[in-house]
């Protein structure tokens, strides 16, 4: 079912003023715009956790059930690490619901009950994608400031994992 999505304006991140005490250093626009990409996959990849969460059915449901909230923990953690240091960087953070939508490359999951099987495939795949949005921005967001290409490495590494953990269910020894 596709719906229209009415985005705000502005939408996106944008630098904010620099506030009385704050020094140091501020990010570029690109730097900028890549944590936003990287903020907006945290957050849908933690919606459609908990989706998946609330929907599967099947084979090992509890294992998945349990192992889909810790990813929905991680996401969660990186979305506020993200949003975090864009504002230290002066940076506006935007996750209104309307600009996720939007701004996303997850892709959506499915509407009702599916197999965990089926949730399985789809959940690997949108971890993927958000590891896939940190590490096509990782060189350049690393030469302007490797602190923030740090904070990817240890999203990266948790998630990667959580990918391999959920992925192994369905897989055959070779």
């Amino acid at each position: 079912m596709a719906q229209s999505v009415n985005v705000p304006e502005p939408h996106g991140s944008e630098k904010t003023q620099r506030e009385n005490a704050e020094r140091g250093f501020v990010a570029s626009e690109a730097l900028t715009k890549n944590l936003q990409g990287v903020l907006v996959d945290f957050i849908a990849l933690s919606l459609t956790a908990k989706q998946a969460h609330w929907n599967i059915v099947g084979t090992n449901f509890r294992d998945l059930h349990l192992n889909l909230d810790e990813v929905v923990s991680i996401a969660r953690a990186g979305s506020d690490t993200m949003a975090e240091r864009m504002r230290a960087l002066h940076g506006s953070p935007d996750g209104r619901p309307a600009v996720v939508a939007e701004q996303t490359r997850l892709p959506e999951f499915p509407d009702g009950e599916i197999t965990t099987h089926q949730a399985i495939d789809h959940i690997v795949k949108t971890i993927e994608t958000t590891v896939g949005t940190m590490r096509n921005c990782h060189d350049e967001v690393d030469s302007a400031d490797p602190t923030t290409a740090d904070l990817f490495h240890e999203y990266i590494a948790q998630l990667e994992q959580q990918a391999w953990f959920i992925s192994a269910e369905t897989r055959t020894p070779q």
